[in-house]
């Protein structure tokens, strides 16, 4: 995985981790990648120095699942949305697609749910009408 430091033509500066350079070229020429601020398309990487600690000097973590506190309002946000969504939503994993489609369907009882679904399961869930949205960030139980 590999982070860049991000800019739009407004300058809103963001950052975004990508499986590798040539992924987040693929998903920028898709039109994939986008501003959190603004919504445009047109990303350029911002010149970003590599943190580095020497390893004598290096801050020990924080422990399993600790994360850095928000910089900001837009983070903070975030993170409350992930609180409200695994407060009152059951997670279903890798049957999401299956799940929705029986909870729309009637066949499974009505209830907020979040999990993991390929592309193309997703796309199908739309196309027949089902409502479901990606999430701005990974469920919990896929962070590392």
């Amino acid at each position: 995985m590999i982070r860049f430091s991000l800019a739009c033509p407004a300058d809103h500066a963001f950052e975004s981790w990508f499986q590798s350079g040539a992924a987040f070229d693929a998903l920028l020429s898709a039109g994939h990648v986008n501003c959190p601020s603004c919504g445009s398309v047109e990303i350029r990487k911002s010149l970003m120095a590599p943190a580095v600690a020497p390893a004598r000097k290096a801050a020990k973590p924080a422990g399993p699942g600790a994360l850095s506190a928000p910089s900001d309002p837009r983070e903070e946000a975030l993170k409350a949305l992930r609180r409200e969504m695994e407060t009152n939503s059951d997670y279903v994993g890798s049957s999401f697609a299956l799940e929705a489609r029986r909870i729309h369907d009637g066949d499974a009882p009505q209830r907020a749910i979040y999990g993991e679904a390929k592309l193309e399961d997703a796309r199908k869930l739309l196309e027949d009408g089902v409502p479901v949205m990606p999430l701005p960030f990974l469920p919990a139980r896929k962070a590392n």
